[in-house]
């Protein structure tokens, strides 16, 4: 193991640390954020802790990874991923671009605003693993090898402190010896290893894939097909049918438009507190809260009521660490500010500053996000930051949510979160401007203004000042959602 004396953090009885080694839990985008931000210190020449990441499926992504299974999957575990065929972009790309590491020095050309998954997905890994194993098996020199490979985890070399097919089962913190107590199951094996130690825990596993099922009465005699969106995979499937989306975030929205680009007949969304608002088609309308349901026929909170040949449910997440103690878990709902977490980051109820979440909070922002809380989290680790005592922390996270409390629409929490990276890139001494709310306003006037065609619109990058192209196709007359397909696009 490695050693590197830690500062105090605060307050007296805060205990001396050293960075010895680190657990981080999942290898999707905020985890391997994490795994970035730790590599290019060890690129500097700077000694950094021991660091092992456990993920339970096979390869990194996280959500990103798509799968064609839902519910269990080959080992039994349940299917993490809530990703589905056709999913594009529902923000422009310019508001989630690395600084240092931008679509055009990706794909060595301007794209696009609104990409799909696999576009998405390949920004952050790139081809590597494919080619990787292709150019050593011709004995490629490895410097020749990276240059050729692209995507931001790839080029970064970050797969090694990885164990894939490596399930969580328990973390427990030891009082005692300031330490953390992890049990991993591996799923190959079929067994639990030894009890590893670890001084500090980042939690990066996202909370999107434990689906909130409500029961409304007379469900379980509904004669169609049920489902939640996490185990939605394509919209084929519904061409022709009368479909109810429960639920008005933005996954219902999303459902609502993929549904009718893929041919479903009608679609009705029902609302529990405020219908959606935009411009809908004809075929897309909004209904108050779904009361019950008798066969084929649903009926709402104002009284009336429709035939539909399939229900999906788009009603959220659990916040779902069932893997942590009691003390440790993070309990809250899908808002931009949760309690109890220091620069929405910091786990300050238990752990004595050493329990991290990466990624926590509603969305905005995403990967630039997760990126500025990462190195924000690496920095603290490393001791390159100074803690303020437990009451000033306090204060700190009951002055954001009251904050939070009073935002009133898109664009209020669109300066909100914006508000909140800044200060926490500036802490963390990110390097990069990320405030790309601009973009975000500019998106939100397009949604109200149609909701169709905003993913037809072209943005400017804040870090080359390149304007996208405008796609080949619109977006609801796309339905080839493959890479090769939206990289034809003339620049």
């Amino acid at each position: 193991m490695l050693y590197i004396l830690f500062s105090t953090v605060g307050s007296d009885n805060v205990k001396m640390s050293k960075a010895k080694s680190v657990c981080v839990i999942g290898a999707g985008p905020s985890g391997m954020s994490v795994l970035f931000h730790f590599n290019k210190l060890k690129e500097q020449g700077k000694e950094i802790p021991e660091i092992v990441c456990f993920d339970k499926q096979s390869d990194w992504g996280g959500l990103w990874k798509y799968s064609w299974e839902t519910g269990i999957d080959q080992f039994g575990e349940p299917v993490h991923g809530s990703m589905y065929r056709g999913l594009w972009s529902n923000g422009p790309k310019e508001a989630l671009e690395f600084p240092d590491y931008t679509f055009e020095d990706h794909f060595k050309k301007a794209i696009p605003s609104f990409p799909p998954r696999e576009v998405l997905f390949d920004y952050l890994k790139g081809i590597g693993y494919k080619i990787n194993t292709q150019l050593l098996a011709r004995n490629v020199t490895y410097f020749l090898l990276l240059n050729l490979l692209s995507g931001r985890w790839t080029t970064a070399d970050l797969r090694h402190w990885i164990r894939f097919n490596h399930a969580v089962r328990q973390v427990t913190y030891n009082n005692d010896t300031d330490d953390f107590s992890v049990v991993v199951k591996s799923l190959v094996e079929d067994k639990d290893l030894p009890v590893q130690k670890f001084d500090y825990l980042i939690v990066a596993t996202g909370h999107f894939s434990v689906p909130n099922v409500p029961f409304f009465p007379g469900i379980e005699e509904f004669p169609g097909r049920v489902m939640h969106s996490h185990d939605f995979r394509n919209a084929y499937q519904f061409q022709g049918q009368t479909l109810l989306v429960v639920g008005s975030s933005s996954s219902a929205e999303d459902f609502a438009l993929q549904n009718l680009k893929y041919g479903a007949k009608r679609i009705i969304c029902s609302y529990k507190t405020r219908p959606m608002g935009f411009k809908w088609p004809t075929e897309i309308t909004e209904r108050p809260l779904l009361t019950k349901i008798d066969g084929k026929t649903v009926h709402f909170k104002d009284g009336s009521t429709a035939d539909v040949d399939a229900i999906i449910l788009c009603t959220g997440y659990y916040f779902h660490f069932p893997f942590l103690e009691e003390r440790l878990r993070l309990k809250a709902r899908n808002i931009l500010y949760p309690t109890g977490m220091y620069k929405n980051v910091l786990w300050t109820e238990a752990g004595n500053n050493k329990v991290f979440y990466i990624g926590m909070q509603n969305q905005y922002y995403s990967y630039t996000m997760f990126d500025a809380q990462a190195k924000w989290t690496v920095n603290c680790i490393m001791g390159e930051l100074k803690l303020p005592d437990k009451e000033a922390m306090k204060r700190d996270i009951e002055k954001w949510i009251a904050k939070m409390n009073q935002l009133k629409d898109g664009h209020d929490k669109i300066d909100f979160q914006t508000e909140y990276l800044v200060d926490i890139a500036k802490d963390a001494n990110y390097g990069y401007d990320l405030d790309t709310a601009q973009q975000f306003h500019d998106w939100e006037h397009h949604k109200h203004e149609d909701i169709l065609t905003y993913r037809d619109r072209s943005h400017t990058s804040k870090f080359t000042g390149t304007q996208s192209p405008i796609h080949h196709s619109t977006f609801m007359k796309a339905l080839d959602d493959s890479m090769a397909t939206f990289l034809n696009t003339k620049p």
